[in-house]
């Protein structure tokens, strides 16, 4: 299955948030013309034109300019949808692969989101490769709340308060993601895994 390019990812993401409707709904509600709206803004009403029927996406600074005009903030642009329900489908020639660290000579995992088009939403999700590794390279991760992880396929080893707990196709393990922690892949072909964070609960 053939994968998006990068820019063609983003812009799909942002078009969720139906900026060009909203703009136009400001618009049409304030009674304010295109041409109107473009003296306002200094942009033409072309550009707005454009812009409301989605063959554009504004940059930051025009939506910032626009909402001005509107007296309204950017929350208006990137808030809720209007009280739907959640529900958000990633296919997966829409994911996009990122090494631990951009700058990582040899990254200890790769990974993709699971999640990354939903709004709202109150976790996290990864879909992680680990390539095989003889031995971790770093001290480990951590960050604030509970950590889920379930291997798909291969062998893994957990390093959690300075133990190793090996799991293997169909393991999975939860844990509090405070404290630090780290993974390898084992075997010949390292293992790849689900990955869910949760923040914590307040």
């Amino acid at each position: 299955m053939e994968r998006e390019s990068g820019p063609e990812t983003i812009r799909r993401v942002l078009s969720a948030y139906e900026l060009g409707r909203k703009l136009r709904a400001l618009r049409l509600r304030k009674k304010i013309a295109l041409v109107d709206l473009g003296k306002h803004t200094g942009l033409s009403a072309s550009l707005l034109s454009q812009l409301e029927n989605g063959k554009m996406i504004p940059t930051l600074p025009t939506l910032a300019r626009i909402a001005m005009v509107f007296d309204v903030g950017l929350e208006h642009f990137f808030g809720e949808k209007g009280g739907r329900k959640l529900f958000s489908v990633v296919r997966a020639a829409e994911r996009m692969r990122f090494p631990e660290r951009p700058d990582a000579p040899a990254p200890s995992y790769f990974f993709e989101c699971l999640t990354f088009a939903a709004q709202g939403k109150g976790l996290q999700a990864y879909l992680a490769e680990f390539p095989q590794r003889a031995q971790s390279e770093d001290g480990g991760h951590f960050h604030e709340g509970s950590e889920f992880l379930f291997v798909l396929d291969g062998s893994l080893t957990v390093r959690f308060q300075d133990e190793d707990h090996e799991l293997r196709a169909g393991d999975s393990v939860l844990l509090d993601a405070s404290e630090p922690h780290s993974y390898r892949g084992g075997g010949k072909k390292g293992a790849r895994a689900v990955v869910v964070t949760v923040p914590p609960r307040v």
